[in-house]
Order: C-alpha cells, then structure tokens, then sequence
C-alpha cells in the first residue's frame, strides 16, 4: 500500500497545480466582465488571435538580393523544437502572414479562404499544421488566453435546458455575444471597455442552442438581463485538435459515405423522443467541423476535391461568416478558413465556370519548392545526420548533394546570361560569381515566372535516402555515391514524370552533381594533405616578405647564404596562380595584402592568414601541390603501398576523421576516390 502511495506521490508532484488551476479559471459574467476591462485583447477574433500568434514569436529583417525580406520565427515551430519548421519560403510566409494580418484588421480577406497552392510535397500541410498547433498552444498561455460559457441552471427550471443542470455552450461562443447584439456598441462605452488601441470585432448572435436557453430564461424572467446573466458561468477555454475544440479539419472522402452535415452538425434522434420536435435546437449536435472550429481554425485538406453539396456551405461560411444547421437559421461562426491543393487540382478551378463564386472568395498563396540550396539542406539534415540515425554513418556531402539535385530540376535555364543552372543555384545561395552582381539574381528570378512549382519533390529525395540507408553496400555508412545512384534509379520508375525528356534531364543534372562532388572531395583531400599549420605559416612568412620587398621596392635577405636577392617572383606567381590572379592584375593583390597587413598594425592586432579567405586557399593548394607527390596518393589504387607512404596517407585520413566529419570507412572511401581521380589525371598526362 505505501509503495502505491509512494508511486501517486511521485506522479503527484510532476503536476504543476498552479498551472491547472490557472488553465481552468471559472467565474461568473460580472468576474468576467472585470477581466476583459483589464485587458481587452481576450475577446479577439480567430484572426486578431492568430495574427498576434504568429507574432508573438518574433521575427527577423535580413537582405536577400536587395529585397527585404521578414523571416517569421513562428514557421521554425519553436513549440517543437523545429519538429515541423519550414525551410527556405520566407517570402510565401510573408504573403500569408499579411492575408492574416488584414483579415485580423478586418480589411476583407477574413471575408475569404486562405488558399495554400503549390505542388505536391512543397509544405503547404506542414504549414497548416504549425497554424493548428500554433493556436493550440497559445491558447494555453497568458497571452492567448480566451474564454466561453455554461449555462448553470436549477432543478426548477431544468424544463428549459431538457433535464441538465449544466449545459456547456456547443460551439464554445465568445461570452460577450451574451449582450444583445443592438445593446453592444453602448454597453462597451458604459462598462469602459473601449480602448483606443483596440477595437471589438464581435459580430452576430448566439448559436440556437445558447440563443433557445436565454430566450426562455428572458421570459421567466420577464426581461431582467442581471438574472439572466446569474446563470451564466465563464471558464478558460482551451482550444484542442484532439478533443475537438476551437481546432476542425475536414477531408474529403467517397461522396456515398459522406454529407454536408459533416460540416454543420446533425439531429440527435435519442433527444427527439425527450423532446418533441426535431426543430428543437437541444435536439441538435453541433458538432460538425464549422462547430467545432468556432473561435480557432477549420483546415480544408485538398479543397478543390469537395462535393458540390458541401461548396454551398464553404461559401457562406466564407463570405457571411454564417453556416445553416438542418432546420435551423443560419448561425453566425468567427474561424479562420485554411485550405490547401496542388497545381493540378487548381487548374480543374480555374477551368470550371460554375466554381466561379469560389474562385472569388479565395485568397491564393503561392507556396513553391525551395529554391535555395541551404535551406533544401536543412530538410535532410533534420532527418538523416549522425545523431538520428544509429548503425550508419552519414558521410559528409550525403544529404547536401541529394539536395543540390532537388534544387536543380525545380531551376528553370538562364536565359540571356552566360551561365549554368549550377551556377545559378549558387547565385540564388549567396555566393558571388565574376561578372554577376545581385542585380543579376533579381533579374533571373523575375524571368523564372514559374520557378519552384516544377521538380523533384522532396519527399522522393528522402524516400531514396531511407533505400540508401538500409541498403547492404556498406555495413558501416552510407555516401554521397550511394543516394545519387538510388534517386538515379528511381527516375525509371517515378509516377510524376510527365515525359522522357524531363526523365532525360533528371538523369543529366545527376551526372552535374556528380561533378562537382568530385570537385568537393579533391579540395576537401587537398586540404587535409596541406593541413600542416607549420609549413603553411612558414610559407606564409616567406610569400609575405617577398611581397612586401616587391611593393616597397626592396631586397630579401636569403637566410642560408645571407645575400639580398630580388624578390622571388617565381614563388609569387605560384601562389596566386593557385586562386587565378591574373599576371595583369598580380601588383594590386599584393598590395591589397599589404594594406591589409598595415591597417591591423595600426590597430595593434598581428596578421593571421586564417582570416584572408583567398590567400589561405592560395596557400593550401601550393603546399598540396609541393607535398602530394611525396604522399603517392595514386598509390591507393595499386595494391602495393610502402609503409611510410602508409603512414603519411594514414596522417591524411585521421585529419578528414577529425577536421571533416568523415569515419574510417568513408574517409577510405573518399581517398580511394580522390587517388583513382589523380591516376586518371596521370594517365592523360602519359
């Protein structure tokens, strides 16, 4: 028995008590009244709400392309910790943040229905999700909070609620729809709850069920508001998917199976008989998804494919804020209307005439595939990376590359401009490349009208990686060669493919991305050969004394043989060879150096190669070039190694281990690879 104490205690005291009771505030009108005097806001519409939502998460300015663009920290989905957060569709996010704000202003567009467009797997469901979870979660918090009503009715007039002594309002309504609707504009004068940075946007009357209860309590008491209020009991209220409360979603389903009482309730057949009448409005579950909803949000999955029978009520619930229960009046609702569809279902609306009243009470939002190479990364990097996946190392450049070729197919070709679609892809992620300025990245995408709804989904991308991932080519890790070659033989199979030339297409951007891995893991070896920090300093040294000679026109003292030589040209140009300094333009590098040099001097601070980009690289590849022949890298593809070629190579492999992100077999892969691709170079050489 004190053991099963002990075990209640412990559960006990994970509860925050304080939290619950806080959570489920009750008290009457007048305590109510009194609240929204002290702050206004908890009686906002869904849109003020979500508006205000989505804000209260904050947001950041930056420059894209000399655009300014909001990122809303919202659609990181802060509230799981990035379990659902949307990568790389500021600029759609800030559309659809602003169709917010207007209909939170009561501009129009809460008149509409929020229409997310794109094609399949672009995150419009996502993005409907985070709203949902969004406005359920602030619903629990001080700032969001909101509140409905129960009806607290005696054994004496049990008549009017059919027997219940309680009686919960069925679609959760704003208590402030209590007062009469033609006594509202004066009443909130009188009670003082006018304020001049707020406005009340509460509209319409009760549902039937609440409007039938106070109608009867009106009359037994003869018109005497303060006693028909008495009745009135105000509690917290917690908007919840799961329990079905503030929160709809509504999908369609086989026309025979399915009816428009799904939407705005049925007739409860078991009260009938209590009762007396179907009309009767407590004979009445107001539990369809526009109920339901009331004060949240309704999600509409793919839209477009709804029954005629059910536009009818899609319509007036939009433009009227109004739903029609069977053989009831029509009854005011206050919900924000989400939906969402992809591109082929759009284009049957737009073709349809008799879908024209639909059309024009629809808000659409563009929500395209990522364009951006870094944000199509961080998909897969949430996915698939080495603390997720347990068994298997992902080896570097694995997800990076797969997301290179997603972002590829969705790139429409330069057109005017001599360039690659690589080589856009990494204009549009913020590398700069000679001769394009970020006008040029303005300019291309304002050409690329459709750019970003066309493409390689990225679910396909993480289908393939997952077939890597459990594939027996390698016990121990999984690689970039390995993903490609699944996404490559997927292609013969793939049911969005419209056409063999696409299919083609496909196939060569595989071959690209290839590529430029082979261009990746050559630097990456490259500079794990040359990472000797010493005998880079000390070339260093020496570039920089033969520079500054060179520009102050004077001699350098040769340390073996004590003589002042010119300065070494030869061993100059070796350098800057290396990161394409033209000879024309070789004297205003060098300057450029030592101008640098002169004003870290001046500040007191010591050069550090390490913080000039171009010279460290141009460093790197010299001390690559002089060392790799005594390394013999192309050795490891012959069987025969001797053992301090070994050695060396094995130095070479702990530093891509340690400073790269590579293990053992995946670093023997890399420098296998790497070797073959020398000894090819060697071989057209002989």
């Amino acid at each position: 028995m004190a053991f099963q104490e002990n075990l209640l205690a412990t559960l006990a005291s994970l509860q925050d008590r304080k939290e619950f009771e806080t959570l489920h505030w009750e008290g009457s009108f007048h305590d109510y009244l009194a609240l929204v005097k002290e702050d206004p806001k908890i009686a906002r519409t869904a849109s003020q709400r979500l508006y205000d939502m989505i804000m209260s998460f904050g947001r950041e300015e930056y420059i894209d392309s000399k655009k300014r663009v909001l990122h809303y920290k919202f659609f990181d989905d802060p509230m799981e910790n990035g379990k659902d957060g949307v990568f790389g569709l500021d600029i759609p996010l800030m559309r659809l943040v602003n169709v917010i704000k207007a209909a939170a202003m009561g501009y129009g567009t809460e008149k509409r229905v929020i229409l997310l467009h794109g094609p399949v797997g672009s995150a419009k469901s996502t993005i409907a999700r985070l709203l949902k979870k969004g406005i359920e979660a602030y619903s629990r918090s001080e700032g969001g909070k909101l509140y409905t009503f129960e009806w607290e009715l005696p054994a004496e007039l049990s008549r009017i609620s059919g027997g219940q002594a309680i009686v919960p309002d069925p679609m959760h309504e704003e208590p402030l729809k209590l007062i009469p609707e033609d006594m509202r504009h004066d009443a909130y004068k009188k009670l003082g709850l006018v304020r001049d940075n707020f406005q009340f946007r509460i509209k319409g009357d009760l549902n039937p069920a609440s409007r039938y209860i106070f109608k009867l309590l009106a009359e037994h008491y003869r018109g005497d508001l303060t006693k028909v209020l008495s009745h009135v009991r105000v509690k917290r209220l917690l908007l919840s998917e799961k329990d079905r409360v503030g929160i709809g979603t509504f999908q369609p389903k086989d026309e025979k199976n399915q009816d428009s009482t799904e939407l705005t309730g049925d007739i409860n057949y078991r009260k009938i008989a209590e009762l007396g009448s179907d009309s009767d409005p407590r004979a009445f579950n107001f539990d369809g998804e526009f109920c339901v909803a009331n004060r949240g949000i309704i999600e509409f999955i793919e839209i477009l494919k709804l029954d005629v029978a059910f536009l009818y009520d899609l319509l007036g619930a939009t433009q009227e804020h109004k739903i029609k229960p069977k053989k009831f009046a029509q009854t005011d609702i206050d919900e924000v209307i989400i939906g969402h569809t992809n591109e082929a279902e759009y284009r049957k609306l737009i073709a349809n005439e008799f879908m024209e009243a639909l059309r024009d009470r629809t808000v659409k939002i563009d929500i395209p595939y990522i364009t951006k190479f870094t944000e199509e990364k961080k998909i897969y990097e949430r996915d698939y990376n080495n603390l997720k996946i347990r068994g298997k190392h992902v080896a570097p450049h694995t997800v990076s590359m797969a997301a290179m070729w997603a972002v590829l197919s969705r790139l429409e070709a330069p057109k005017g401009y001599n360039l690659s679609t690589l080589q856009k892809l990494k204009l549009y992620d913020g590398k700069t490349i000679s001769g394009f300025t970020e006008d040029t990245v303005k300019e291309l995408r304002k050409q690329s009208v459709r750019e970003g709804m066309e493409g390689i989904s990225p679910r396909y991308v993480q289908d393939k990686i997952s077939n890597a991932l459990v594939s027996d080519l390698s016990e121990t890790s999984i690689n970039p060669f390995m993903v490609l070659n699944e996404l490559e033989a997927g292609l013969k199979t793939h049911s969005l493919i419209n056409s063999e030339e696409q299919r083609k297409k496909y196939l060569e951007l595989i071959q690209v991305v290839r590529l430029e891995y082979e261009d990746i893991v050559k630097n990456e070896v490259q500079r794990a050969i040359s990472a000797d920090e010493d005998a880079i300093s000390k070339l260093c040294a020496n570039y920089i004394d033969n520079i500054k000679a060179y520009v102050q026109k004077e001699r350098v003292r040769n340390k073996y043989t004590g003589q002042d030589e010119e300065a070494d040209e030869r061993l100059m140009r070796s350098l800057e060879e290396k990161i394409d300094i033209p000879d024309s333009r070789k004297d205003d590098f060098r300057r450029e150096i030592m101008n640098y040099i002169g004003a870290l001097a001046v500040e007191g601070k010591k050069f550090d190669y390490r913080t000039n980009e171009r010279l460290h690289k141009a460093l790197e590849l010299k001390l690559f070039e002089d060392q790799k022949d005594t390394i013999k890298l192309t050795t490891m593809v012959s069987n025969v190694v001797d053992r301090e070629t070994q050695e060396k190579i094995d130095i070479v492999k702990q530093r891509l281990i340690k400073n790269f992100g590579y293990n053992e077999e995946s670093a023997t892969d890399v420098l296998n690879f790497v070797a073959s691709i020398f000894a090819r170079g060697d071989a057209k050489r002989d």
